[in-house]
């Protein structure tokens, strides 16, 4: 909805259009409850939000510039129809996500920019996925957002080149959105399978755009597809969070896991390696494995090698640290932890405290391990996080 009263009213507009889409929903919620949902309500919706911005627009003297533009997409909006040409990326959310993306903006700034307007996120589950503080985050999104309001109207991506410079940042962000569906920073819930199909579907479409559609944008929707297969084995009868420890695996979507091995073998069709690359291969190791126990760890410790030498970040670390102690036990993996760089940035991450607690109790030592998951505890970020850490928690023989 946002993107596409944006498309309407222009990127100066950014903020109008968030606040007439939550003004939107605010009256559905106010009305629908007394006399029901209407029959189209993604109409209904849609021309709320129109009608909001209008009124506001009228109020700041525009509306004989803006009316005919945003009427005409009022109509498009009620019939389900569009008015995109044949040069146009076919979807309103990938267009301007393309567009969001300017490089005026530093790569990090156009990936906020595009989570935060275009996807919903908040300042908080930015920051979470930056690992960074909130008050950097809402001054980065201040001065990005001011930037591309003063370009005064939205730059329609259709070069080539364009869509290739730009092609990075939107690949970053949708693998956020998946990334927060998957196992986000939500304080209500862990897993949120609506983000992680609108990942899966904007990696489609990029598929099937011919400037984006490489080997690395398959590598990409290939780990979406080995992530998704997971989703109905990730919580139990109860809705309760398990670890893929704990996960029925004849649940995994076997369909989704056949089209990530034939995504990842397109994925191959290109000379470099890249993150994503590596990412569905280690995607692909869980997914080939009959049971946790029958896991190549060893396969997935050198991939995780290659994947920090690609993207030295700190969770990659961690992983890779993880990876270290399941392939060549327990003490190695709590060295490879204690031998992370920056790990400052990771100070407000649960699963550092829950890993080296992992390790612990692998290592026979229960005490240090209640102590690791009491510290993982006081970060947790939902219930479903704090529930599961609970459990660990009781494994120790500890309250």
């Amino acid at each position: 909805m946002v993107s596409s009263l944006v498309r309407v009213l222009g990127v100066r507009h950014l903020a109008l259009a968030e606040d007439a889409v939550q003004d939107a929903l605010v009256r559905a919620l106010e009305t629908w409850k007394f006399g029901g949902a209407p029959r189209n309500p993604a109409a209904w919706l849609m021309r709320t939000a129109h009608n909001r911005a209008i009124d506001v627009l009228r109020r700041r003297g525009n509306l004989d510039r803006l009316a005919p533009r945003v009427l005409q997409a009022l109509g498009a909006a009620a019939s389900g129809g569009a008015d995109v040409d044949e040069h146009a990326i076919a979807d309103d959310e990938l267009r301007l996500m393309f567009s969001c993306c300017d490089p005026g903006l530093a790569s990090p700034a156009q990936v906020a920019v595009v989570l935060k307007y275009l996807c919903g996120f908040s300042v908080q589950e930015i920051a979470q996925a930056f690992l960074s503080g909130e008050a950097a985050v809402e001054k980065q999104l201040f001065r990005s957002r001011r930037a591309l309001e003063e370009r005064g109207a939205l730059f329609e991506v259709r070069d080539p080149a364009q869509v290739r410079a730009r092609l990075p940042s939107v690949q970053s962000a949708v693998y956020l959105l998946f990334s927060e569906g998957y196992h986000g920073a939500h304080p209500e819930r862990a897993i949120r399978e609506d983000l992680c199909h609108e990942a899966l579907r904007l990696g489609v479409l990029l598929t099937r755009l011919p400037e984006a559609a490489g080997p690395e944008t398959q590598a990409l929707l290939a780990l979406f597809c080995f992530l998704a297969a997971r989703l109905p084995g990730r919580v139990d009868e109860d809705g309760n969070l398990l670890l893929l420890a704990e996960q029925d695996r004849r649940s995994w979507d076997r369909q989704l896991i056949a089209e990530g091995l034939a995504r990842l073998d397109l994925s191959a069709a290109g000379v470099a390696l890249t993150a994503w690359h590596l990412e569905a291969a280690i995607a692909a190791r869980h997914s080939a494995a009959t049971s946790f126990a029958e896991t190549d760890w060893p396969s997935i410790r050198q991939l995780y090698d290659l994947l920090f030498r690609l993207r030295p970040t700190p969770v990659v670390a961690l992983n890779r640290a993880i990876a270290i102690g399941m392939a060549e036990g327990p003490e190695a993996g709590l060295a490879a932890i204690a031998g992370i760089g920056d790990r400052e940035r990771l100070a407000r991450y649960p699963f550092l405290p829950a890993a080296v607690a992992e390790f612990e109790l692998r290592a026979g030592r229960p005490d240090r391990a209640a102590t690791q998951l009491r510290a993982a505890l006081l970060l947790v970020r939902n219930p479903s996080e704090e529930a599961v850490l609970a459990r660990k928690l009781l494994a120790c023989g500890a309250g």
